[in-house]
């Protein structure tokens, strides 16, 4: 086979036939060694780690963000049906369930109607440890079976280890029916 030397390149005439082009080393790939391997293998579970350590701190962060979005304005029946001077036992339904929940979705609340347009909510849970709390008209107060805790009629701390008053609920009327904002359990650190 020969070549036109007109058509072919000056760098391909000075270069004998069969030798390699400059531009094309060929180049062996490295071998795998036990070293670059393991080098590898431990940056990959470097990242697998931090990414799994991030994940939460990033949700830490980001939780104040939705904060209210597990909030929701929850009918408790009609304001008529709470009498005044009286507190009584009221459930609703938390929207924010998924089918396992079962009965645990139902959510009691102490209400309290001191006068015909002015009412009280307040969370079962004792503010010590959430043990639920029961009312005593005979004594006008919340006690809690767990640890002694004691709350008055309007949710104040009486006496025990709870560190503060009852959780009150955000209220109002509406069409004569009295709403909650309600759909997340009351704690310490986020209040309803």
């Amino acid at each position: 086979m020969s070549r036109d030397p007109e058509n072919t390149r000056p760098e391909d005439r000075a270069r004998p036939a069969g030798a390699a082009s400059p531009r094309t080393p060929v180049v062996p790939p490295p071998p795998v060694d036990r070293r670059g391997f393991l080098f590898k293998f431990g940056l990959a579970l470097n990242a697998v780690a931090a990414a799994l350590f991030a994940l939460p701190l990033i949700g830490y962060v980001v939780s104040p963000m939705r904060r209210r979005a597990w909030q929701a304005w929850i009918p408790l029946g009609q304001a008529d049906a709470f009498p005044v001077g009286e507190t009584r036992l009221a459930t609703y339904r938390n929207p924010f369930t998924v089918p396992w929940d079962g009965v645990t979705a139902d959510i009691p609340c102490w209400v309290r109607r001191i006068s015909e347009s002015s009412f009280q909510v307040f969370a079962v849970n004792c503010t010590h440890l959430g043990c639920p709390v029961r009312w005593f008209p005979e004594s006008s107060l919340f006690m809690c079976p767990c640890h002694g805790g004691a709350y008055y009629e309007d949710g104040k701390r009486a006496s025990g280890p709870p560190p503060r008053g009852l959780f009150e609920y955000e209220h109002k009327i509406e069409n004569g029916q009295l709403v909650v904002r309600g759909g997340q359990i009351p704690t310490l650190s986020q209040q309803v």
